[in-house]
């Protein structure tokens, strides 16, 4: 059973998804052109890197927008319970992309710190390194703000998504004060920092997406709050074999109660159908319950 609420909701997280996955698209695009012609131009190699990593972040976009698309369908034949870990394979296929990045980050900076590299100072570099922290802090304010009104991993990879680019881009701007003074080393220094974070967020968010693909239970305090909220009723004697299997960011639960057995199949049947609904309503993240009635 799916409440009219839950439905109108599922509507919106998808809506504002796909808003944050056109957004980050088109933002993503201008900045790589920009990034290229000023890095190609001035013949600054962080900047060229940077405006790579922004055709990464036009990928992590693209699949967003799909995966949000596929986890938007409805329930068919194929899939009786829709299609809502479309939103943790996309996701998973984010965060690859972020240790591939991370990966190819360490290896330059670490190459650039024991060979040595000069940034060439231009004041160009600096006002698009500017412009792109500003676009990318606005960017990351809107998903973050998203992300708190919906919690979806697809947003959520793109908010880490913007985060990172945004200190990635604040190195690149250290560099190219620096090397103003003819310090050159911070660039490699601060780009080690940067990938070794990019590495952790990109695991962390593998292991989300992971977990809820391997399907994940319920947290336990969730599952706590549930059994609390079935035994308010006079007429359950127990709960027991309280079961979860995630759909996507939902929960299917299978539990089973124990009621008077005088009761008649009717009267059973009643208490089982308030329990749902109550449930329903209580916990947005569960999308369906099925309950087995144990006479005693």
């Amino acid at each position: 059973m799916i409440t009219e609420y839950n439905l109108k909701g599922d509507i919106m997280r998808f809506e504002i998804t796909k808003k944050v996955g056109i957004l980050g698209f088109l933002a993503n695009i201008l900045l790589f052109f920009m990034k290229m012609f000023v890095g190609i131009f001035f013949k600054s190699q962080s900047m060229i890197a940077d405006a790579f990593n922004s055709i990464g972040d036009v990928f992590a976009s693209l699949m967003t927008f799909i995966g949000n698309k596929i986890a938007s369908g409805d329930s068919d034949e194929d899939h009786n319970f829709g299609h809502g870990k479309a939103e943790y394979i996309f996701s998973m296929f984010i965060s690859m992309s972020i240790l591939v990045i991370g990966i190819k980050l360490l290896y330059d900076s670490i190459f650039s710190l024991v060979k040595g590299n000069e940034v060439i100072f231009s004041i160009s570099l600096l006002i698009v390194s500017v412009l792109t922290i500003l676009i990318k802090l606005g960017l990351y304010l809107y998903t973050k703000k998203m992300y708190k009104k919906e919690e979806n991993i697809l947003i959520k990879s793109s908010m880490l998504d913007h985060r990172n680019d945004m200190f990635l881009t604040t190195g690149v701007l250290i560099s190219i004060i620096m090397s103003k003074f003819n310090i050159f080393f911070v660039d490699s220094i601060v780009g080690i920092l940067i990938s070794i974070w990019f590495l952790m967020s990109g695991v962390k968010l593998f292991k989300e997406s992971y977990n809820v693909l391997m399907d994940i239970s319920l947290d336990v305090n969730t599952k706590n709050n549930i059994i609390k909220l079935i035994l308010k009723n006079k007429e359950i004697v127990k709960v027991s074999d309280v079961h979860s299997v995630s759909v996507g960011y939902k929960f299917i639960i299978v539990l089973t109660i124990s009621v008077d057995g005088n009761l008649s199949t009717f009267e059973s049947h009643e208490i089982a159908s308030k329990i749902e609904d109550d449930i329903l309503t209580n916990f947005s993240d569960i999308k369906s319950v099925f309950i087995h009635i144990h006479p005693v």
